[in-house]
Formats: C-alpha cells, sequence, structure tokens
C-alpha cells in the first residue's frame, strides 16, 4: 500500500498495428455475416505502400461465402484516415497482398467434433490460458491508468474528424501515470501525448512554433476535457517530446496484429495469458474466454464480492470445459477466493459453445473492438461488458442477505485502520 506511481499507454486507431488489428477484424466480419460459424485466423502486417493479409478460413461450402477481399483492406484503411496521398499512405495506393488458405483438418477435427454424423459440443479452437480483470476505481470496473488513455485517444480522433484541429494525422499515442494512495488513485502525475500532425500549422513551417501550436491545442481540446478531474499544479505533460511527428502510420513503423495485447486489455494492471484477440472467430478461447473472463470479473465487483478481481480460466485444444478457473481478489474480497471461484462454476458455464451463446458471439461486431480497447466500452454488442449476473453470483455464493453487513464492517474497519 502507500503512495506508488503506475501507468498505461493507448494508441490511435491509425497507429500501424491497431490499422492491422482492424484489418483483420473487418475480415472476422466480413466472414461471420455471411457465415455465423465460420472458423477464421487472419493476421495482417502493414508497411509504407503495403498491406498484407495472411491466415486460414473455414467455412460452410453450402454457404456459397465470396469476400473481396481487397475491397474490406482498403476501406478499412480509408476510414481510420489514410485517404490522402500527401500521408504517404493511401487506401487507392497500397499494395494488398493476400495469403489466405483452408484452416488445417487437424485443427478442425478438434473444435468442431462429429460422432457418426452427429455434431457434438465445440471444443476449444487452442491451448491456453485467458485472464480477466475488473476493479471498482472507475464507472466502468477498468483501472484509471488505461481507461484514461483510451479516452484520450479517441478523443485525438475525435477532434482529428471533426475539423476541430484538422491538421491532425492518423496515428498517435497516450500514455497516463497515475498517483496512487493505499490503493486509490489521487491524481494525474504526467500525460503523455504525441500525435501525428501536417508539415504546416496554421501558416506556420517552422517545428518550434508548430510544436507551440501543437502543446497549446492538444492541452485545451484533448487532455483538459478528459482529464480536468485529476489534474493538479504538480501534473507534468509532454506532448510531442520530440518535436515534430509529421512521418507516420506505416511509413514511420511497421504494423503488425496482435502487437497490442495490453493497450487491448487492462494496461498492465491485470495479467494476460499471451494471445491475440483480432483476426479470430469466437471458436478462439484467446478471444471468446478473454471476453468471458471479463464478464466474470465485472460481475463479482458489480456483485460486491469484491473491490478488484483476475479471473484465470486455461484451455486444452479439441476439450470443451477449460482445465483449471482461478479467482484472485487481490485480498479485496468479502469472503474467501475459493468460496467466489465455486460460485463462478455454478454461476458461469465456460464451454466455448456457452460463452458463444451467452455473449452472442457469432455475430460481425469485431472491427469496432480492435481500435480504443476492448473492455469499458458503452456498446451494446459489447455483451461481456454487461452487469447481469449480480444476483446469481450473490446466491450461489451464500451471501445473498449478509453481504451488505459484511461489506459495511470491513469498509469501517478499513476507515478505522487509514485514522490510526
Amino acid at each position: 500500500m502507500g503512495r506508488c506511481l503506475f501507468t498505461s499507454e493507448s494508441v490511435t486507431e491509425g497507429h500501424p498495428d491497431k490499422l492491422c488489428d482492424q484489418v483483420s477484424d473487418a475480415l472476422l466480419d466480413a466472414y461471420l455475416s455471411q457465415d455465423p460459424e465460420a472458423h477464421v485466423a487472419i493476421e495482417t502486417v502493414t508497411t509504407t505502400g503495403m498491406v498484407m493479409v495472411v491466415g486460414e478460413v473455414k467455412t460452410d461450402p453450402s454457404k456459397d461465402v465470396s469476400i473481396d477481399i481487397d475491397r474490406v483492406v482498403r476501406d478499412t484503411v480509408r476510414e481510420i484516415g489514410y485517404s490522402n496521398p500527401e500521408f504517404g499512405f493511401d487506401a487507392d495506393s497500397i499494395s494488398v497482398i493476400i495469403s489466405i488458405h483452408d484452416q488445417s483438418s487437424d485443427i478442425a477435427r478438434g473444435v468442431t467434433r462429429k460422432k457418426k454424423g452427429k455434431k457434438l459440443a465445440t471444443g476449444a479452437g487452442d491451448q491456453g490460458l485467458m485472464f480477466g480483470y475488473a476493479s471498482d476505481e472507475t464507472p466502468e470496473y477498468m483501472p484509471l491508468p488505461l481507461i484514461t488513455a483510451q479516452k484520450l485517444a479517441m478523443q485525438l480522433a475525435k477532434v482529428r474528424k471533426d475539423g476541430t484541429l484538422p491538421w491532425l494525422r492518423p496515428d498517435g499515442k497516450t500514455q497516463v501515470t497515475v498517483e496512487y494512495e493505499d490503493g486509490v488513485p489521487k491524481r494525474f502525475d504526467t500525460i503523455v501525448v504525441s500525435t501525428q500532425h501536417a508539415p504546416v500549422i496554421d501558416g506556420e513551417s517552422d517545428d518550434e512554433k508548430i510544436h507551440a501550436i501543437i502543446e497549446r491545442e492538444i492541452k485545451a481540446k484533448v487532455i483538459r476535457p478528459i482529464c480536468e478531474k485529476y489534474i493538479d499544479s504538480k501534473t507534468k505533460f509532454f506532448i510531442n517530446p520530440t518535436g515534430r511527428f509529421v512521418i507516420g502510420g506505416p511509413c514511420g513503423d511497421s504494423g503488425l496484429t496482435g502487437r497490442k495485447i495490453i493497450v487491448d486489455t487492462y494496461g498492465g494492471m491485470g495479467r494476460h495469458g499471451g494471445g491475440a484477440f483480432s483476426g479470430k472467430d469466437p471458436t478462439k478461447v484467446d478471444r471468446s474466454a478473454a471476453y468471458m473472463c471479463r464478464h466474470i470479473a465485472k460481475n463479482i465487483v458489480a456483485a460486491g464480492l469484491a473491490k478488484q478481481v483476475e479471473v484465470q480460466a486455461a484451455y486444452a485444444i479439441g476439450v470443451v470445459q477449460p482445465v483449471s478457473v482461478m479467482v484472485d481478489t487481490k485480498g479485496t474480497g468479502m469472503i474467501s477466493d475459493e468460496a467466489i471461484a465455486d460460485a463462478v462454476c455454478k454461476v458461469f458455464d465456460l464451454s466455448p459453445d456457452a460463452i458463444m451463446n451467452e455473449l452472442n458471439l457469432r455475430r460481425p461486431i469485431y472491427k469496432k473492438t480492435a481500435a480504443y480497447g476492448h473492455f469499458g466500452r458503452k456498446d451494446a454488442d459489447f455483451t461481456w461488458e454487461r452487469v447481469d449476473k449480480v444476483d446469481a453470483l450473490r446466491k450461489a455464493a451464500g451471501v445473498n442477505g449478509a453481504l451488505k453487513g459484511k461489506a459495511k464492517a470491513k469498509a469501517k474497519a478499513e476507515e478505522v485502520k487509514v485514522s490510526a
């Protein structure tokens, strides 16, 4: 406990890695729109003048699925904002390279299992471990450093697209350092914003004058509207600290699907199993089970069973049920972690079929998850963000009637401890 600093970052939709995530998920959506049971694993790589998509796909032959991959790629790049040749990378002039083949039959037989022609329960699409996290420090049940960094990145995109700051370009990064006292966020210690921009702003071409304009406008139009509550006189700001950020996007750096997994999840506050999300259909537990673990964690905190919690599930390829389920409340639980884990296993079915059905995941909803985080978002399609299992968890844990009194007693004890 005591005082500590914790930092999380985010990136805009025009960051090269995020561009790749969005292309991969746009293609996933295209396949799911024609075949909701399609098996898809697509990755994207980009660099100057080029986008390449690779991977494997399995669809129902009777559905005659046909995707114009080239068009989906270019449309996605254009929507992100790379539509002007002056940016050095634009949707109409890039080369699109495609290398997509059928899903391995060895993998397919473990996922879609059959017995004498009858389809059995779906097995996990791969082995792996997935984590979900939630805390009560923000209304979104997310860590404050990450949710703020995400909102700053979204604000950068907003003021670029609505013309408030027309000299902004699609690439950008944000970073927020929060000072905690006894686990409670108190203030923003440091805020970093790096944003791609035009070489001439308001008629100015001098780098120092341009930087002064950017610092002033980003503070006023991006940072202040999002961060005012936790900013104080000691908060440090670093805005385009190199002094110039004209060359950006795939021209400034290569991009690859799945290279921003901490941005996608909890900003380092919760652990990560290592599997990326984008481009993967929901039979891949890397994605669907991570969504369910977040759903479970959020409902645990909303139920008052803990102030923060981390949930882990682990799977073996082709096996229906997870090989392990773990709950860690970091010492904030109102009952034991083991008791909460038992309640979780009573309330939630963690088989791939049950997850896909409970969260309604066989839909083309994934492109919009691929930028600004998969969690903490207010969108009806983000079904894993629903808080709909609170009562069931309390009942399963045997604390439905006693929880409020126990929570009050614990809060009072903590208050006395802090006062002492």
